[in-house]
């Protein structure tokens, strides 16, 4: 079984944060899991991109600390890391959703 490695609530860093979320397939991932409102496997999500960038993209949101993976038998669950970044950014992650569903923030279209 996977073991992943997640930074601790102090290490979590707006920069880090934002950062990774300057990319649009990492934007909507955060959108699907926000939706989602609990853990979703991996293979959830159908953005059009190849598996070794869609574990690029869901590393890059894991080491900024917006992800929380765990393995489950041969399956990787993901979710949001709500109550952490809210304590470290109180309200960032609302105005960022709400900006996505305002449409303020475009995002690729799905494939689904």
């Amino acid at each position: 079984m996977k073991q992943y490695v997640h930074p601790q609530k102090d290490d979590i860093t707006l920069a880090g944060v934002l950062g990774a979320l300057s990319d649009p397939i990492r934007l909507r991932i955060v959108q699907e899991l926000a939706a989602g409102g609990g853990e979703l496997p991996c293979g959830h999500f159908c953005l059009g991109v190849q598996k070794s960038t869609m574990s690029h993209h869901m590393r890059v949101l894991r080491e900024a600390g917006l992800v929380h993976h765990r393995s489950e038998g041969t399956h990787s669950l993901t979710s949001l890391r709500r109550e952490e970044l809210e304590a470290a950014f109180p309200g960032l992650l609302p105005v960022i959703l709400n900006a996505m569903r305002r449409g303020d923030i475009v995002l690729p279209k799905d494939d689904k």
